[in-house]
């Protein structure tokens, strides 16, 4: 495959708590490598049922209020069908419809065209599965 197309996998340890996790550093770090300057697309993906990637402020309490909202959304409660793993892990099942596993930005001059608060997030609820996988991959 040309350089136009490249990929990273990155391995993520979110630990035993509901977490929500800025991967900007990370993506920034990957174009600097994969796009060369150029323009194009990012993509991150998260393989899991359990978790979702959100661009969102970080650092100024948004990220313990999107956790909170999850949690008036989707309580950790009995009340889902798919009921394995710590009580409530249904709910788990469906964060992604809401925090969608995936999401495509546009990279200008090699960098993440992001706004002035936003951050590319890993969203994990999922307090049985401790260690994530992120697919990055840059089309150019």
């Amino acid at each position: 495959m040309s350089d136009a197309f490249t990929t990273r996998i990155l391995n993520v340890s979110t630990g035993s708590r509901e977490r929500v996790v800025d991967l900007t550093g990370e993506c920034e770090d990957f174009l600097r490598e994969a796009a060369g300057g150029r323009d194009g697309l990012l993509n991150i993906f998260v393989p899991h049922a359990t978790a979702g990637i959100a661009v969102i402020e970080t650092g100024a309490g948004s990220d313990d209020d999107l956790l909170a909202v999850l949690h008036t959304l989707l309580p950790a409660d009995d009340r889902w069908q798919h009921r394995h793993g710590s009580p409530g892990h249904g709910r788990d099942h469906v964060l992604p419809a809401l925090v969608p596993p995936h999401a495509t930005l546009p990279v200008i001059a090699g960098h993440l065209e992001l706004g002035t608060w936003q951050s590319v997030c890993l969203v994990d609820t999922n307090r049985d599965n401790p260690d994530r996988t992120v697919r990055l991959s840059f089309f150019g």
